[in-house]
């Protein structure tokens, strides 16, 4: 396979990463307000989360491509394939990760809050300081984790006329002729960016302040 061929397989790969970071993102800035709902005490927030979660993990992320794909003209919502597919991605993995994060939160000590409530802590610095740093240190690794299935994931978004670098593999090998030099260096490239996310998350993991292990 030539350099022309792996340049533009660089060039889709960073467009994979761009999509999937931005997806996580704001999946993220989700999933802290799904989460919050889940653990709400009042009882329609937390139905509502629930059924946010129930359908975005039991759907599968094709069917939900496709879907808000087609109903955003539907409702007169003219987004370039791009954006609809960032949408796709970010309301997936905002339910992956609410769940992740409301298992962090309902792990936390009460001891340590009921500490922090004695001292005279307001409730907002003992989410900042107490609840926030153990909640995200018990779950920074289910979310990097999830980070690397939406990597993987966001092959599909090629469904909706994204060329990323799946897209791009499949262009090639339909070309070229070489389907197995192509999809091997994809997933080498699919490899190696995971790798890093891998390595990146365990740094990252280690300074973070919380319960020590």
């Amino acid at each position: 396979m030539s350099i022309k061929l792996f340049e533009l397989l660089l060039q889709a790969a960073i467009s994979t990463v761009t999509i999937s970071v931005v997806s996580i993102l704001i999946g993220f800035a989700i999933a802290i307000i799904v989460s919050a709902m889940l653990l709400s005490r009042q009882r329609l927030l937390a139905l509502q989360a629930r059924i946010f979660i129930s359908f975005f993990r039991g759907v599968p992320l094709l069917v939900q491509l496709l879907l808000i794909y087609n109903l955003l003209p539907a409702i007169g919502m003219n987004v370039p394939s791009i954006v609809a597919a960032i949408i796709g991605l970010s309301l997936c993995t905002a339910a992956y990760q609410a769940e992740n994060l409301r298992g962090g939160f309902s792990s936390v000590p009460t001891g340590l809050v009921e500490s922090g409530e004695m001292v005279g802590m307001t409730p907002v610095q003992i989410f900042r300081r107490i609840k926030a740093p153990i909640a995200l240190r018990l779950t920074f690794p289910a979310l990097v984790n999830e980070a690397i299935l939406i990597l993987k994931a966001s092959s599909l978004v090629s469904v909706v006329g994204v060329v990323e670098l799946t897209r791009m593999a499949q262009d090639l090998a339909g070309s070229t002729f070489l389907p197995l030099e192509i999809f091997a260096s994809a997933g080498l490239i699919y490899l190696v960016i995971n790798w890093i996310v891998a390595l990146a998350g365990g740094l990252i993991e280690r300074s973070l302040p919380g319960v020590p292990r």
